[in-house]
């Protein structure tokens, strides 16, 4: 009886600490998909900030063309701050999405002005623009793959669980504005 009770309580005890190292397991599972986003957006924070410090100048030289469409140029600038003053990447990335969908508006208002499309300053600062948005872009994919990663994660059954009790929340992905999906019309 004695051998009985003595294999129960080592039963008993190796089951427990399994439970705890599966408990452990998954913690730590989802801690890494969390901080994978955090490194994820702080590499795109850098682009993001650099195209944030470019868009003040791309503004000033628009805005002796775009005399009638200042409201594109202000919310621009409403946003820009606004990303600034923004705490959690979920913020930031929703100011962010807003930001490309005003970009995106003013690349179609500039097409309408062949005279700023053929000044220097604005070519250039259109290129350097454009090539912080393609490293954006790269590194847009890499981020929304992290949130879906997590995502999937904490949506999971058994991480559901701990990660509800952690208050683990789904995080947005960073979107592509509409303007930007749609076919390139060449005319010659």
């Amino acid at each position: 009886m004695e051998n009985l009770l003595i294999g129960i309580a080592v039963l008993l005890l190796v089951g427990i600490i399994g439970f705890l190292g599966f408990v452990v397991s998954l913690y730590n599972s989802l801690i890494q998909v969390k901080n994978n986003i955090a490194k994820a957006w702080s590499n795109i924070e850098v682009l993001l900030l650099q195209r944030h410090d470019e868009l003040p100048k791309l503004i000033e030289v628009v805005k002796g063309y775009l005399t009638h469409e200042r409201e594109v140029l202000v919310a621009i600038t409403k946003m820009r701050l606004g990303y600034g003053q923004a705490q959690t990447i979920d913020e930031k990335s929703k100011i962010e999405n807003k930001l490309n969908r005003e970009m995106a508006r003013l690349q179609v208002t500039v097409e309408q002005y062949p005279e700023l499309k053929a000044d220097k300053s604005f070519r250039q600062l259109q290129h350097r623009i454009s090539a912080l948005e393609s490293s954006v872009a790269d590194r847009r994919e890499f981020f929304n793959d992290c949130v879906n990663i997590y995502n999937i994660q904490i949506e999971r059954f058994p991480e559901v669980i701990l990660a509800r009790l952690l208050n683990y929340h789904r995080h947005d992905y960073l979107e592509i504005p509409r303007q930007l999906k749609q076919d390139f019309r060449v005319s010659i």
